[in-house]
C-alpha cells in the first residue's frame, strides 16, 4: 500500500511515513493510492472472526510493509486487553435503534479504540529505531485523554496535549490533567478547539521546528486512526447478521469517525447512508445538505467534542469527490482557509449518494436524553443523544448509532436533563480528588513552540 498527500499526489509514501508524520509537509492529509475491495465471499469469511482478528485482517491491508501480520495480531491483542468488553465494543438497543457502544476502553470514549493501538504502534516502531518522538495533539475533549493513556510512561515518547481552556467537561479535563507521568504535558489554550487545532497544524507546517523535535501527531488526521476506527463498522455489520445495507448515525465534529465509515463502504462493506449528526456547530450539516462550508463563530454546547467549525478530515472527502485531483483539492483548501468555499452542485450530488445530515440544538439534545431515560431506562451522553436525535429526525428507524462516550463524562448535561448522572467507574474515581497539572497559554503558536522546546 502506497500513500499520497491530498494536496500533491505526485510523490508516494510508505505507511511508516504516513503514521510517524501524521500530516504531510504540504499541509495535506495522507490517503492510499488504491483500496482493497472485499468481495461478498471475503466478507463472509471475515464475519466468522472475533473483533481482534477482524482488526488484524483490515489493518494489515494498509500496514503490511511496516509490521508483519503476526506482530500486528499480537499488538492488537495487547491494545485491547484492558477494555471492559472482551469483544472491545458492544451492541445494545435504544428503542428502535441499535447503539454501537464504543466507550469500553480506559478513558470511556471511542478514541481509546484507535489510541491504544497507536500507542503500541509507536512503541513497536521505537524498539526498531533509536529515536525520540514528540507527539503534539489538539483535543476537543476525548482525544487528549485517550492519547495520554496510550502514551504515558512509554520510553522515548513525549506527548503535548492542547485543550481549549474551560471548554471541555471537568471530567474530560481531569482524565488528562491528573496524569503524573513525566512524559505527559497538558496545555490549556485561551481559545476554542479550532484554535488549538490551528496551532498544531502551524507547528507541523514549520518544517524546521517539526523536524527538529521529531514531531508526530495522533489527531484524527493520522491515517492509523482512521483504519483502526473502520474496524468497528465491519464488526457491527457482521454482528447484526443482516443481508441488506445498513445505515450508521455518527455524532461527529472533525469528520474522522464518519470518514472511517466511508472508507469501510469503499472497501465493500454494505453501508447505505452515513448520517452526519452535528450539534449547533453545524458546518458539516450545512455543507452536506446545501453545500455551505463557511465557518461561523463556535458555540459552546453540552456536547463539547463537536464544538468545531473546521472539520479536518473533510479534506479527504473533497479529494475523493474531485476524482483524486490534488490540484483542485489544494485550491479548495485555500478557499476554505479564506472562509469562502461553497460546494458545487455536481460534487454535492456525489457526496449525497453516501451522506445525509442533520443537527440538534441544546433543547433537543436535553429532550432526547430525558425521553430515552424515561422510555428505555438508558442514560445517553450528549453526543450519542445527538446521534439518536438526528436518526429520528431523518426517519432512520433501524440504523446503528455510534455511542461515542460514557455518560459519566458529562454529568452537567445529564443532571440538566434528568437530575441524575452516572458515576465514573471505580478505577477512575481517583481523578476527582487529585491535583491537576496544566499550563495555561495564549492562543499563540510561538508561545506553544517555546513551551514545548523548554520541556525537551
Amino acid at each position: 500500500m502506497r500513500y499520497v498527500s491530498t494536496r500533491d499526489n505526485s510523490k508516494e509514501y510508505s505507511f511508516e511515513d504516513v503514521f510517524i508524520k501524521g500530516l504531510a509537509d504540504d499541509g495535506g492529509l495522507y490517503v492510499p493510492t488504491s483500496l482493497k475491495k472485499f468481495s461478498p465471499e471475503e466478507l463472509s469469511k471475515l464475519k466468522k472472526l472475533n473483533y481482534n482478528d477482524i482488526s488484524t485482517e483490515i489493518i494489515n491491508q494498509f500496514s503490511s510493509d511496516f509490521i508483519s501480520k503476526g506482530d500486528l495480531s499480537s499488538l492488537i491483542k495487547k491494545s485491547y486487553s484492558t477494555f471492559r468488553e472482551k469483544e472491545v465494543v458492544k451492541i445494545s438497543n435504544v428503542g428502535d435503534l441499535k447503539l454501537l457502544e464504543l466507550f469500553h476502553g480506559p478513558t470511556l470514549a471511542f478514541k481509546d479504540i484507535a489510541m491504544q493501538f497507536i500507542g503500541n504502534l509507536y512503541e513497536y516502531y521505537l524498539t526498531k529505531n533509536n529515536k525520540k518522538i514528540n507527539i503534539v495533539v489538539a483535543t476537543s475533549g476525548d482525544t487528549g485523554a485517550a492519547a495520554i493513556d496510550a502514551i504515558k510512561g512509554k520510553s522515548n515518547l513525549n506527548i503535548f496535549v492542547l485543550h481549549p481552556n474551560n471548554r471541555i467537561s471537568p471530567v474530560q479535563r481531569k482524565l488528562m490533567t491528573t496524569v503524573e507521568d513525566d512524559n505527559v504535558f497538558n496545555i490549556a489554550i485561551d481559545g476554542n478547539f479550532d484554535d488549538c487545532q490551528n496551532i498544531v497544524k502551524q507547528m507541523f507546517s514549520d518544517l524546521d521546528f517539526s523536524k527538529s523535535i521529531n514531531m508526530s501527531g495522533v489527531n484524527s488526521i493520522n491515517w492509523a486512526r482512521i483504519i483502526a476506527q473502520a474496524v468497528y463498522y465491519f464488526y457491527a455489520y457482521f454482528k447484526l447478521n443482516v443481508d441488506k445495507p445498513i445505515s450508521f448515525s455518527v455524532p461527529t465534529g472533525n469528520f474522522g469517525d464518519v470518514f472511517a465509515g466511508y472508507l469501510s463502504k469503499q472497501m465493500g462493506l454494505p453501508i447505505d447512508k452515513l448520517i452526519v449528526a452535528t450539534n449547533e456547530n453545524d458546518i458539516l450539516h450545512r455543507a452536506i445538505s446545501n453545500g455551505d462550508y463557511v465557518s461561523r463563530k463556535v458555540k459552546e454546547t453540552l456536547s463539547p467534542s463537536m464544538d468545531i467549525q473546521l472539520a479536518s478530515n473533510f479534506e479527504r472527502l473533497i479529494y475523493y469527490v474531485n476524482s483524486s485531483n490534488s490540484e483542485i483539492t489544494s485550491d479548495i483548501m485555500k478557499k476554505i482557509k479564506q472562509n469562502e468555499f461553497q460546494i458545487d452542485k455536481s460534487n454535492l450530488d456525489i457526496i449525497q449518494k453516501d451522506f445525509v445530515s442533520e443537527s440538534c440544538d441544546e433543547d433537543e439534545t436535553l429532550g432526547i436524553i430525558k425521553e430515552n431515560f424515561e422510555k428505555n431506562g438508558i442514560i445517553l451522553d450528549p453526543h450519542t443523544a445527538v446521534g439518536v436525535g438526528v436518526a429520528h429526525k431523518l426517519s432512520f428507524n433501524d440504523c446503528v448509532v455510534l455511542s461515542t462516550a460514557h455518560p459519566c463524562k458529562f454529568p452537567s448535561a445529564t443532571d440538566n436533563a434528568i437530575n441524575k448522572h452516572e458515576e465514573l467507574p471505580k478505577e477512575l474515581q481517583y481523578v476527582h480528588g487529585k491535583e491537576e497539572n496544566f499550563q495555561l497559554l495564549k492562543n499563540d503558536t510561538d508561545e506553544v513552540k517555546n513551551f514545548v522546546k523548554s520541556k525537551l
